[in-house]
């Protein structure tokens, strides 16, 4: 029986992305080559084991976490093997995402000479996007006029609206004018005429990074997290950043309220009184 092509089948019959298709292709083969046995006959102590050597060789709590999941997902979706892998997740240690400061932002975009790819990087950081969600954008989604957009089946296969920065709506008008856009067109396109892929975004900012002397380390995702963190330094409610980044729940947006400046979240010490 081919495992994989099935597992394959199955995962795209439930819409799952491909991103994660191809984690857990890797996961489920990554587990049947270190147990070695016929899949009849493995059993939940085998799993753990598997774990747990991945625990012993460092690896994180998430990564843990994800080879848990596709082993679930093939023993008991696939096989129909009445295993119930209730094991408790390992906890993924409570770390506080990077974020740049307005000046980071300023010094970064500064770097990045091309208009165009400046363009994009002031759109994903000046929205809050995902980098798949920019590179997804369409025309269509973007409403100028009004001063919004939309991301089209975004994480967990939902719409959200988006804010557009003033500074990147006339940018825009130029961007679609200069290249004769259509509606159904990606609105950032390569010379080719396709949309641009994930590690280019990742190269631009890696360039723009080094140009720049931040010395943090930069990924598209920071300027997500650095978009949620302003908003509230600005005062903007919990509830609106929620809605604004697309989480489902408070829970995931709080934490930007940590990571927020005191002082410009009108904070004041115990100790000035």
């Amino acid at each position: 029986m081919d495992f994989h092509e099935i597992a394959l089948k199955e995962m795209r019959r439930r819409k799952y992305s491909p991103r994660t298709i191809e984690t857990y292709l890797y996961c489920i083969n990554r587990f049947l080559n270190r147990t070695q046995k016929e899949v009849s006959k493995i059993s939940k102590v085998d799993v753990k084991k598997y774990l747990y050597e991945l625990s012993e060789r460092n690896k994180s709590g998430n990564t843990i976490n994800i080879h848990l999941n596709a082993i679930r997902f093939l023993l008991e979706d696939i096989l129909n093997k009445n295993m119930k892998l209730n094991i408790k997740y390992s906890k993924t240690p409570k770390k506080l995402p990077t974020f740049l400061t307005r000046e980071e932002i300023r010094k970064l975009l500064n770097a990045i000479s091309n208009w165009k790819h400046r363009l994009m990087i002031e759109f994903l950081y000046g929205s809050g996007l995902r980098v798949g969600e920019l590179i997804n954008i369409r025309v269509k989604d973007i409403n100028i006029n009004e001063g919004y957009g939309f991301v089209r089946n975004g994480k967990g296969k939902k719409d959200r609206i988006i804010v557009l920065a003033k500074v990147v709506i006339e940018k825009i008008k130029n961007l679609i004018e200069i290249e004769q856009l259509e509606s159904e067109d990606f609105l950032f396109r390569t010379n080719r005429e396709e949309s641009y892929s994930v590690k280019s975004i990742q190269e631009i900012i890696k360039k723009a990074a080094k140009i720049s002397g931040i010395k943090k380390e930069i990924h598209p995702h920071t300027l997500r997290h650095s978009f949620a963190t302003h908003l509230i330094e600005r005062g903007n409610t919990l509830s609106e950043v929620q809605g604004i980044l697309g989480h489902k729940s408070p829970e995931t947006s709080m934490i930007y309220v940590h990571m927020a400046s005191p002082k410009l979240l009108s904070v004041k010490s115990p100790l000035d009184n």
